[in-house]
This record gives structure tokens, sequence and C-alpha cells, in this order.
């Protein structure tokens, strides 16, 4: 599967069973966490441009709703990626 990360035009190709936010780390893109990718702090969210994943888990939402995150974006370190997608972040 190919993750494309805009701006910057960053793509990756990653195996199945691989978080969003390690297909950021493999392609040297920077998103925020302070929990080390453990789910907690909602700060990795990523925005879908294009392309799909998979519904958010109820943890997921549990999180991203505990840390008040815009309803618009995923967090990257619960997301396993299941087809190619391009992802933004309101902060590059």
């Amino acid at each position: 599967m190919i993750v494309r990360f805009t701006p910057g035009d960053t793509t990756v190709e990653v195996e199945p069973g691989t978080t969003l936010f390690e297909a950021a780390q493999r392609a040297d893109v920077p998103v925020g966490s302070s929990c080390g990718a453990d789910g907690t702090c909602g700060k990795c969210g990523l925005r879908v441009v294009s392309g799909s994943l998979p519904e958010a888990t109820a943890r997921e939402r549990r999180v991203a709703s505990d840390n008040r995150c815009d309803s618009g974006l995923r967090l990257s370190c619960m997301v396993v990626i299941n087809a190619d997608v391009t992802v933004t972040a309101d902060y590059w």
C-alpha cells in the first residue's frame, strides 16, 4: 500500500498492519506526539485528503473526544492502513 503525505508529496510503501504513524516515521515526516504513539495524547491527528482508512475504533473516538481533536482528523497511531491513502496535517 502507498501512503502519500502532502504537501511535499512524500510517499512510502507499507505492509498491511502498519499504522499511519509508523508510515510517517518511515517517510521521515514529522507527526505530533507527546505520548510516544501510545494512543493517549491525541496530537498525531492527520486529515485524509484522498483514499480511505478503516472506521475509527471506539478507543480512537474516545481519545479524540477526550483531547478535543477536530472531528476530521484521524489519530495516526491508532489507524492501521488498509488501502492507498493521501493525508496531510494542519500544521505542515
